[in-house]
């Protein structure tokens, strides 16, 4: 077994200011761009954590609480709260800040699992995580409750693929 991680050692800070080409007709970013900014920012501290390749093997809902317009600032702060054997848990909050006024405001948060692999693109065993702050207790204590959510809902989505997986355009 690796040596157990700190939580605070997979932290990875994405800063971003949202320009005209990343929104929509409301002037906001655009949920895919942020969505994109998720995975990318969850990536590089599950890679931190597991200090090999890694792959998202799944995002749980994310729910966007805020919208952040164009001309502010986006700040996307990541990291591992909870592994398994091969998978981590990767927690991602996001805030918009109005950089003229200092306002701030929690714009969506997320969870992400990412599996560890090798050169092969086969899972590889991770390290354990250690909580430390009341903020990382909180989330390392509820993650192995959305672990099993998790493996519920790829069990349905299993079910689907196989019944719809393959719709020909005449039928």
């Amino acid at each position: 077994m690796k040596e157990s991680k700190a939580m605070k050692e997979s932290r990875a800070i994405k800063v971003s200011i949202v320009l005209p080409p990343d929104t929509n007709n409301h002037r906001t970013l655009f949920g895919g761009k942020l969505m994109s900014y998720i995975d990318d920012v969850a990536a590089i501290a599950a890679t931190r954590h597991a200090r090999k390749d890694v792959v998202t093997a799944s995002t749980d809902s994310i729910d966007f609480l805020n919208p952040i317009k164009e001309g502010h600032a986006v700040c996307l702060e990541a990291f591992v709260t909870w592994t398994h054997k091969t998978s981590m848990e990767v927690f991602v909050k996001a805030i918009g800040e109005d950089l003229l006024t200092g306002e701030r405001s929690v714009c969506a948060v997320s969870f992400l699992t990412f599996v560890a692999v090798d050169e092969n693109m086969r899972p590889v065993q991770v390290s354990k995580v250690i909580p430390e702050t009341p903020e990382e207790k909180k989330l390392h204590e509820g993650a192995e409750a959305r672990a099993e959510v998790r493996r519920k809902r790829r069990g349905e989505t299993v079910e689907l693929a196989n019944e719809f997986g393959v719709i020909k355009p005449w039928d």
